[in-house]
């Protein structure tokens, strides 16, 4: 029925916004601002009608969530780096419908996950980034995910990324793109130090881990990838834990996934951390290789359901 039609890790980084405004700052994020319209340009020839965006920057404690309200139109101020973002509207239809069906679909394959189509939430920054050049004239429906995940476990967040694209595939009759918006490592500089780190990673370890970790996506080691993503979500200071990630490839196949990334923004570095826009090439799969769901499973466990 419906189609995933694009897939990509991309950044988020507040620098984009500065880089928008006269200063000293202004232009030097131009080419992760040009990746993400190389991404919606893309998006918009593949007929992509919804971008689905895996949100580092909304925190959860329990369950997943999807914030599908109607519509999304606001001013918002970075809590988290209000220097960097302040009073930046923004504004995106979203879509309750495809919300909804994702939700159940997630929740029959044993993956609490809750939508939110009645709510004044507001998305994070993680979404309103990328919406803001990827969708500046809403030509795009927008749903966020929740992916920073305090007690999740990164087996599950790939099980939620397959059920989202089964969603898609069998319940929704339009084109979808995934957006896992996160950096790798994300190690801030340490206060006092973030004008000397904005163009750097923090230490040339996490560096080094960075650049192999792409060398792996580039020669589809995924295998190997997903076995070592959670010690790589916890030494390489992954953001949101790298739940994002789990879920973008759960959505591709998880370990079988076959395809070598496309690079669109090389990586980077934004205040001590590693940043990218990355294609991942979505190809057929059967779910073989998807992790069985975790949370659901543990003694004690009770349906959300019983407990609301």
């Amino acid at each position: 029925m419906g189609t995933l039609a694009l897939a990509a890790k991309i950044t988020h980084v507040p620098s984009m916004y500065l880089s928008e405004l006269p200063g000293p700052r202004q232009g030097t994020r131009q080419d992760a601002i040009d990746g993400h319209r190389e991404i919606s340009r893309r998006c918009r020839e593949l007929g992509v009608d919804t971008l689905v965006v895996f949100d580092t920057h909304w925190l959860v404690n329990a369950n997943y969530h999807l914030n599908c309200a109607p519509h999304f139109k606001g001013t918002y101020t970075s809590n988290e780096l209000p220097h960097f973002i302040a009073n930046m509207a923004f504004e995106s239809p979203g879509n309750a419908e495809l919300g909804r069906v994702m939700a159940q679909v997630a929740t029959e394959m044993g993956v609490e996950t809750l939508a939110h189509h009645a709510t004044t939430l507001a998305p994070e920054y993680g979404t309103l980034v990328p919406l803001r050049y990827m969708n500046a004239d809403q030509h795009f429906k927008v749903i966020s995910v929740s992916a920073l995940c305090m007690s999740h476990y990164l087996h599950d967040s790939a099980r939620l990324g397959w059920a989202l694209r089964r969603a898609v595939e069998e319940h929704y009759s339009g084109s979808v793109a995934f957006l896992a918006s996160g950096s790798l490592s994300h190690r801030f500089a340490q206060n006092g130090l973030a004008p000397e780190y904005a163009f750097k990673i923090w230490s040339p370890f996490l560096e080094q881990l960075d650049r192999r970790v792409l060398q792996m996506w580039g020669q589809a080691q995924w295998a190997d990838f997903c076995t070592m993503l959670p010690e790589y979500a916890a030494k390489g200071h992954g953001e949101g834990f790298m739940h994002d990630t789990a879920m973008l490839l759960g959505a591709l196949g998880w370990s079988a996934y076959d395809a070598p990334v496309e690079m669109i923004t090389p990586y980077f570095g934004a205040s001590g951390t590693g940043q990218l826009n990355a294609i991942f090439p979505v190809t057929p799969q059967d779910g073989r290789a998807i992790p069985k769901p975790q949370a659901s499973a543990a003694d004690g466990y009770t349906s959300i359901a019983t407990r609301l």
